[in-house]
């Protein structure tokens, strides 16, 4: 594996070049800036900048002195409850400014954090709960039941909201090291439970030094954060924000709505924004109209393979001095590859690449015997570097299959990360998808094997075998295959029911497919590129299929048919057991505003997740015809709905339909 050469082609130079925030304030991030901790830069930021605005997420906002005071205040909570450093401590917040504070607060007092996402099941929580070894727990009111829940004997839970705001808000000054490690995330596990990967501060550090001087992050950005705080994307540009001086503004899409995001990013004036290539799609689709969100000079897609069609849509819908930048990154390695495209650039005739080196990130492509493929060929993509992942939580054996040492003896390891990948003849590189059955579903990682794992649980079901399949619109769906012990064959009501107590959404199969038998290769395994597509049939449902009754009905039936490309739609049929999701639901209202010029509240999907339900909202409002520039405010009932609420209405729509959201 060779020594690492940044190299870009003069035309993504010039494009890289370009990526300036308009008031070209940007500061390099220094290479000496990573010979400290997180701490000690953020407290270096927050005294230059302390009446700037750090963190946001609505009318919520926290200027650098109030979050390094808050976390301060946090941080010496923390040294109260816990006898020696380096000690794992779980947080459990919403999306929110207290997520931050407490994760800074974790790193201040020299332990390492371990973010949990309050939206997975319990079952799956508490694994990860029991699994970190953690003895304490920091969550605040919201979600402290929840916290209780986890919590395992002797283990303390701390509510930040009860802290006394009298307790010192001074900086600790302890003596903190960028080799001390910074915190756990928790992702799918080919052993069908999930696996923690674990990073140190040095990794945060240098990650943080090449996205701010390969985007140019200045004080004056406003980084949007997407996604979950329990997902290694989220740490990425959390730190880029906060050790940059920029805001951090956060929006959760799942329970505030794809017509919400796009005024949110109007709003919010947000400048650089990582989506899943999902979200993307189905932002972009919502669009009419070409140079939206002028501010959005970087937009960022990771998640998921990217195409051509792709970029067609931020040609024709975003703002031509915006640019987009396509990544290859693991939770392991950080971002190792990038591909810049501005909005006068030249389509290619194939797949998009995810590009050329990041510098300190070398890769190699290798064949199954751990030897370079010859030029031409797809190999695994091998990623050797001074920055990698210190290696998976409690999992010594993992940890030595997946990280290698330098065969030559250097100071740099090797991750093997089971993509594979083909190399141009210019250092460019094209993605080839996974090696095992590792997928990406909506922008989160998946194991087919956990998926397979617990549905092998059920009852009925002999044997199964899941697999990601794309559908009209290209985008990945789990397929679930299986045999039945009985004749008595389980519905798909029956499969969700089943599988939501389990695992998150994302990991629910959008479809079931019965067979006699699961088809075998010579050597006895499944084959499964024998499986058959599936059917766009009806799924069997516990409901039986009730026809559309009226005109209204069967539009509806059409809308929804269309959008889960399926033949047709009874009117009593549960938008989720037809394998519907949150993205699709916001689909759904676009569609439904679009055809009907109704103001359609988000939540109306889950106050009536059927068709007749859905039919007499609309009949019910049907007066309520909007004028053009009102309808931008449909989402008004939705915004007015405090957490609480929001959560209720999830909640009381996967008691019905065995529905759950999860992120990863």
């Amino acid at each position: 594996m060779s020594d690492l050469v940044t190299y870009l082609p003069p035309e993504q130079q010039t494009i890289r070049d370009r990526c300036f925030h308009p008031s070209g304030t940007f500061v390099e991030f220094t290479k000496e800036a990573i010979e400290q901790s997180i701490p000690d830069r953020f407290e270096k930021i927050a005294n230059q900048f302390p009446h700037r605005i750090a963190v946001q997420s609505g009318a919520d906002v926290l200027t650098y002195a109030q979050l390094n005071l808050i976390s301060n205040q946090i941080a010496r909570t923390i040294l109260s409850c816990l006898r020696s450093p380096g000690q794992p401590v779980e947080l459990l917040f919403g999306h929110q400014p207290p997520m931050v504070a407490a994760i800074l607060a974790v790193l201040k007092s020299a332990n390492l954090y371990v973010p949990l996402d309050s939206s997975y099941p319990v079952d799956r929580l508490r694994y990860m709960s029991v699994h970190s070894t953690a003895r304490l727990i920091l969550t605040d009111t919201e979600h402290y039941a929840l916290a209780r829940k986890l919590a395992a004997e002797g283990m303390e839970i701390v509510n930040i909201d009860d802290l006394d705001a009298q307790i010192c808000g001074e900086n600790l000054n302890l003596a903190l090291e960028p080799l001390d490690h910074a915190y756990v995330v928790y992702t799918s596990g080919s052993t069908g439970q999930p696996k923690g990967v674990l990073h140190n501060q040095l990794n945060v550090l240098y990650s943080v030094f090449v996205e701010s001087n390969r985007m140019h992050i200045c004080s004056d950005d406003r980084i949007g954060l997407l996604h979950s705080f329990s997902s290694s994307a989220s740490t990425k540009y959390l730190f880029t924000a906060l050790l940059n001086g920029a805001s951090l503004i956060l929006f959760d899409v799942k329970t505030e709505g794809l017509e919400r995001l796009r005024l949110w990013l109007i709003r919010e004036g947000v400048t650089l924004c990582d989506f899943t290539v999902s979200l993307y799609r189905s932002l972009t689709h919502s669009l009419e109209s070409a140079g939206n969100f002028p501010s959005l000079r970087l937009i960022l897609l990771g998640s998921e393979a990217v195409t051509q069609d792709d970029v067609a849509l931020y040609k024709r819908f975003l703002h031509p001095e915006s640019t987009l930048i396509i990544l290859l990154a693991t939770s392991e390695t950080a971002t190792i590859r990038s591909y810049f495209v501005n909005s006068t650039g030249d389509d290619h005739s194939d797949a998009v690449p995810v590009g050329y080196p990041i510098e300190g990130k070398s890769i190699a492509l290798l064949d199954e015997t751990g030897n370079p493929v010859q030029p031409g060929k797809v190999g695994e993509i091998a990623v050797k570097s001074r920055y990698l992942a210190v290696g998976y939580w409690r999992q010594p054996d993992l940890t030595r299959a997946k990280f290698l040492p330098d065969l030559n003896g250097g100071d740099e390891r090797i991750y093997l990360t089971g993509d594979l990948g083909l190399m141009l003849p210019d250092g460019c590189l094209m993605h080839k998808g996974r090696k095992d059955f590792r997928v990406k579903i909506r922008g989160y990682g998946v194991d087919i094997a956990e998926v397979e794992k617990f549905l092998r649980e059920h009852a009925l079901i002999k044997d199964t075998v899941v697999v990601a399949r794309r559908n009209e619109v290209q985008e990945a769906r789990l397929i679930a295959y299986f045999t039945s012990l009985t004749q008595q064959v389980p519905t798909t009501s029956e499969l969700r029911e089943f599988l939501v107590k389990k695992l998150p959404d994302y990991m629910i199969p959008s479809a079931f497919v019965k067979l006699d038998t699961l088809p075998l290769t010579m050597n006895g395994k499944v084959d499964r590129k024998a499986l058959p597509e599936p059917k766009t049939n009806r799924p069997a449902l516990s409901m039986s299929y009730v026809a559309p009754r009226t005109i209204l009905e069967e539009t509806l039936s059409q809308i929804w048919a269309e959008i889960l490309s399926l033949d047709h739609v009874g009117i009593h049929d549960n938008f989720f057991d037809l394998g519907g999701h949150s993205l699709a639901a916001t689909r759904v209202i676009s569609r439904v505003i679009q055809t009907f010029q109704l103001e359609l509240p988000l939540k109306a999907l889950f106050d009536s997740p059927t068709v007749a339900e859905m039919a007499m909202i609309i009949a019910l409002n049907e007066t309520k015809i909007a004028e053009p520039e009102a309808l931008a405010s449909m989402l008004n009932e939705v915004e007015a709905m405090s957490e609480d609420e929001t959560q209720r209405l999830l909640a009381e729509e996967s008691a019905r339909s065995g529905r759950a959201d999860g992120h990863e």
